[in-house]
């Protein structure tokens, strides 16, 4: 689907949270999930809790991987440029997601990203809260969670 000239990306974007998670965000027991989604505290939390993460983003409407590689990069450098973290180190990290995201999308692929300045910010981009990438997957983990959290 094109806007004028601009392409539209179409992402699914999933977040598999050890259930653990739920240990660490009993100061938000009884939230409502709309009320969460607003709350950049709550996902500083999950972001920051010491369970295992793991995003998984599979791109559905045909576009270029280095599009979406493009994309990030730029949204991850700004950011950590904004925190003054932006190194050699954190340079190259971004190189090989850009690299690793124009390979051909025969098959689905999986990348480990080492730096943990590059992994924090990417954690924020996607589960950032009110300044997150997507705001529908937000609103999912802020149901989710909440639902959790009622049990």
């Amino acid at each position: 689907m094109t806007v004028g000239s601009e392409m539209v990306m179409f992402t699914a974007i999933g977040v598999y949270v050890d259930p653990e998670i739920v240990a660490h965000l009993q100061k938000w027991k009884g939230k409502l999930g709309t009320e969460l989604a607003e709350d950049d505290e709550f996902f500083d939390s999950i972001v920051s809790a010491p369970v295992d993460k793991y995003l998984r983003i599979v791109v559905i409407k045909e576009i270029k991987g280095s599009q979406y590689g493009v994309q990030l990069e730029s949204s991850v450098r700004d950011r950590l440029a904004a925190d003054d973290k932006y190194e050699e180190e954190e340079e190259a990290a971004l190189e090989k997601i850009i690299g690793f995201s124009s390979e051909g999308k025969e098959e689905p692929k999986t990348m480990k990203v080492e730096n943990g300045n590059v992994v924090d910010t990417i954690k924020k981009w996607y589960l950032g809260g009110t300044t997150a990438y997507s705001p529908s997957t937000i609103s999912s983990l802020a149901d989710t969670l909440s639902l959790e959290l009622s049990k």
